[in-house]
């Protein structure tokens, strides 16, 4: 029989909600504004953010500093990169989003038996910028901008954070979110059952995830819920 879960955790990004745009459209729309040969990739970018994010004040910062690293990764003035990512953060606009699949429903449902928390790897801003636009500013009992607030994902810290200010030990708490190695690797470092949103058609998780879903539409049936324990 497993411990009952009594708080579910969220990551926010590309687990409850999506740009309308990718990052990659919006990366080709910055270095054809800014008039340069395109000179990394959105892939590359995001271990770069994680890296730098407790060194910047907020997500423009963050994206400068590391546009910058990557100019000088491959050769080119750090300022090159500035200007691209300046350009970036006039095509990023943090209302353009929407639901991900399945993850209003899973609010809705999960919000009558669990303390419902958010734990994102993102600014302030930003990030109440897409609560706002989806009608969820009051919809968690706790948020924590990793990162800003902490330190980010993978370290314990934020979900610490979270599950103190909802009083829940770890061993009663799920984390939700996309990524293997901010969401999983992050719950599992902080003593939380982890379950992973799959869109990698086919890749063998690592770490691997205690619960595996291909929609967040397969939250409706709890799948931490153990049988046993009714």
């Amino acid at each position: 029989m497993s411990t009952p879960i009594e708080t579910v955790v969220f990551d926010l990004d590309d687990t409850i909600c999506e740009y309308r745009r990718s990052g990659a459209e919006i990366l080709s729309l910055a270095f054809e504004s800014a008039d340069v040969e395109p000179f990394f990739t959105i892939e590359e970018y995001g271990p770069i953010a994680d890296e730098l994010v407790t060194d910047s004040d907020s997500v423009v910062e963050n994206r400068r500093r590391s546009f910058a690293r990557l100019a000088e990764r491959a050769g080119r003035d750090p300022q090159i990169g500035r200007a691209v990512a300046d350009a970036y953060a006039a095509e990023r606009d943090p209302t353009n989003v929407q639901w991900v699949p399945g993850a209003e429903a899973a609010l809705d449902h999960l919000d009558d038996s669990y303390d419902l928390v958010l734990v994102t790897n993102g600014g302030p801003r930003e990030q109440r910028a897409k609560l706002r636009e989806l009608g969820i500013v009051d919809r968690f009992e706790a948020v924590v901008y990793a990162g800003y607030d902490t330190a980010p994902k993978p370290e314990p810290e934020p979900l610490e954070r979270a599950l103190d200010a909802v009083g829940t030990p770890p061993t009663r708490a799920v984390n939700v979110g996309d990524s293997l190695r901010l969401d999983v690797l992050g719950a599992h470092n902080a003593g939380l059952r982890s379950v992973w949103l799959d869109q990698s058609e086919g890749m063998t998780p690592e770490p691997v995830p205690d619960y595996r879903i291909e929609s967040m539409r397969e939250l409706l049936a709890e799948p931490w819920a153990d049988p046993t324990d009714a």
